[in-house]
């Protein structure tokens, strides 16, 4: 049964959801923009007989505190090193694999390449390390980054809108039907929550910080070889398929599953996803 928790890592409170027996193999699920741990809500349940799993929530997102620009740094150094602190000073943590998806590969890849022996193995779905990767989605994103003005701003603003969030979860899905509207309905509520442009704004820019780090990760992956599962929405905008098979580069025994949907695979796919987690890692 899913726990529902709150820890105080430096003065603020991070959200995350528990289950299985501690005594299992932990794993760790890290998730994307614009969602949060309840972008896993079907899939715990199918990996808690076999792993103990965390899934926290950032700070900014979901039911973690989400202090306001003025009050908090936001960055993916600051929001990693958060998680990083839960999962080793306060859940004491030793070792455990992880999931990464979107927002939770930056994050995700930071704590490993800092803990390389308390990676178990990573599981990738939809998570970008390689350039080739970064879809046409982010085109409106490129002059933000280079200069951030009012003028750049605008068009990244169109990607916290219920629109695009609705589009995220369902474009390149097969059957629409599937898609639970709780999935971008909850999203869109911590979306409008009044500060939260900003937050948003702040950590879109300073995603182009992860792309700089690329080669880091490149050399921990070659050097480690860590165990690794890929299975990615083929169908993803923001994402592609090179960039999934790009991971074969530096770890060619990688196993990898393009399945026929988008960006949140685990909406129509979790079953799928459940079975090779178990079967890869347990």
């Amino acid at each position: 049964m899913t726990t529902f928790q709150h820890a105080t890592v430096r003065g603020l409170k991070l959200f995350y959801r528990e289950a299985g027996l501690k005594t299992s193999p932990t794993i760790v699920l890290l998730h994307g923009f614009p969602s949060s741990s309840h972008m896993f809500r079907d899939l715990i349940p199918q990996l808690a007989n076999r792993f103990h799993v965390v899934a926290p929530d950032y700070v900014g997102f979901g039911y973690s505190d989400a202090p306001e620009v003025s009050k908090f740094d936001y960055t993916f150094d600051n929001l990693a090193s958060h998680i990083e602190e839960l999962l080793f000073g306060v859940l004491e943590l030793k070792s455990f694999s992880i999931y990464v998806q979107d927002y939770g590969a930056p994050i995700g890849y930071r704590i490993a390449s800092r803990h390389k022996d308390a990676i178990e193995g990573i599981v990738v779905q939809n998570g970008n390390a390689y350039v080739e990767g970064i879809g046409a989605a982010f085109d409106p994103m490129k002059p933000f980054w280079v200069n951030r003005n009012p003028e750049t701003e605008e068009p990244v603003r169109s990607l916290l809108t219920k629109e695009t969030t609705i589009f995220q979860y369902t474009h390149g899905v097969t059957d629409i039907a599937q898609i639970s509207p709780d999935s971008y309905t909850v999203d869109q509520l911590f979306l409008d929550r009044p500060g939260n442009d900003a937050i948003q704004l702040n950590l879109l820019h300073n995603y182009q910080s992860n792309v700089a780090l690329y080669d880091e990760w490149h050399e921990f992956f070659r050097s480690k070889q860590p165990k690794m599962l890929i299975v990615w929405g083929k169908n993803d905008p923001f994402f592609t398929v090179e960039g999934a098979k790009a991971y074969l580069r530096d770890i060619p025994q990688a196993e990898l599953h393009l399945l026929d949907t988008g960006h949140f695979a685990l909406e129509d796919s979790s079953g799928f996803i459940a079975q090779r987690i178990v079967q890869f890692l347990g």
